[in-house]
């Protein structure tokens, strides 16, 4: 076993992770009727198989093959002549055949009927396929800004999945285009575990009333530890007042989205620069565009913590630009000076290519001073 494990490891094999809720018993609980066919079925061909080597002195693999044509009705006939005792038998044998096949497509019917295997089946695949994901988003109840918040994300090839209470969610899943959803609340043991959260990269909880979002949110955070995650799970809300809001935040939300001021925020903005919104509509809200902008953490052991801002030659290695830092008390400078000292656990507001973006978080995070710096 040891040398399979290491051979695997040496091809480069990995195994499908697997969810926290397989449903296996509900799967093969849906299968419990077709045991009494199957069990009438091996009776029948042992019965027949003793009764052919018994009347008629038939070889075991010739009783055998003689009760199974005879028993599936098939017609190939006598394989060698049978007394009149034994077609006795075989016409017994061709009665109860038919009863048990009458039996099986009987409780076929009925199990299709019912849609629940076929409705455990499918549910038990997307289990597996959302236990592959890795990074995704796990977006909490389904409404208008569930339907927008999702566009945005396929668009912009994110991952996620949409988790909702309500039976209908096969449906409104195949209307607004969800490639995975889980029925069930999203603060439950239930939702948490088959959305497969512990690989999430977050929650986007938008639920129409302030309570759900926050046992969402506890639910999350109470997960988090109990996981012993590293990274905590970026969580996002909606709000619709300013003291929901402040709630959510105190309560362990990182971001919270009130609709009324966001929409006021965009109204002033358009008023205001009209052109300066067009622009950042076209460059830093599409996916794919040639202008981006993100932030950058400086860590505690990056070579970066303490040095001024000329020393890393972003624009020169990376054609991007520090254009803010925001320092761990949360103060923000804009537009510094090339003298200006990064301290150790603020964050660069770079603008740039995603290209440049990503080159030069990746300096970022380096220890010691790039070779490529070396000479610049």
């Amino acid at each position: 076993m040891l040398f399979i494990q290491k051979f695997k490891r040496f091809l480069g094999w990995r195994s499908a992770p697997k969810p926290h809720i397989t449903l296996n018993d509900e799967y093969y609980g849906h299968l419990g009727p077709f045991r009494l066919p199957l069990i009438l079925t091996v009776l029948v061909m042992l019965i027949g198989t003793m009764g052919y080597m018994a009347i008629d002195n038939f070889p075991l693999m010739d009783a055998i093959y003689q009760t199974g044509i005879t028993f599936t009705t098939v017609g190939f006939g006598e394989i060698q002549p049978i007394s009149d005792m034994g077609r006795i038998f075989t016409i017994t044998l061709i009665i109860f055949g038919f009863i048990v096949f009458s039996i099986a497509i009987g409780i076929i019917a009925e199990v299709v009927k019912k849609g629940e295997f076929q409705k455990t089946a499918k549910e038990r695949k997307m289990l597996y396929e959302i236990a592959r994901l890795k990074h995704h988003f796990v977006v909490c109840y389904h409404n208008e800004f569930t339907i927008q918040v999702t566009k945005q994300l396929r668009a912009n090839h994110i991952p996620f999945v949409v988790v909702d209470p309500r039976d209908d969610m096969d449906e409104i899943a195949k209307k607004h285009h969800y490639p995975y959803y889980v029925t069930a609340e999203p603060h439950t043991e239930k939702g948490i575990l088959k959305s497969h959260l512990s690989s999430a990269k977050g929650v986007i909880t938008l639920a129409d009333n302030v309570a759900d979002n926050i046992a969402t949110i506890a639910s999350a955070r109470l997960y988090e530890r109990e996981i012993h995650r590293g990274k905590k799970f970026l969580i996002i809300a909606n709000a619709k007042s300013h003291e929901d809001d402040q709630k959510l935040l105190k309560l362990g939300a990182d971001k919270v989205v009130t609709a009324t001021k966001l929409m006021a925020q965009r109204i002033n903005a358009m008023a205001a620069r009209p052109d300066m919104e067009n622009l950042l509509q076209e460059f830093l809200y599409k996916q794919d565009t040639p202008l981006d902008m993100e932030e950058a953490k400086v860590s505690k052991t990056s070579w970066l913590a303490l040095k001024k801002i000329k020393t890393a030659r972003f624009r020169d290695v990376a054609n991007v630009t520090i254009i803010g830092i925001r320092q761990k008390d949360k103060k923000f400078l804009p537009m510094p000076k090339g003298d200006t000292i990064i301290m150790p656990e603020s964050k660069l507001l770079l603008i740039g290519t995603s290209d440049g973006i990503r080159k030069a978080k990746k300096i970022i995070r380096k220890k010691e001073k790039p070779a490529e710096l070396k000479f610049i």
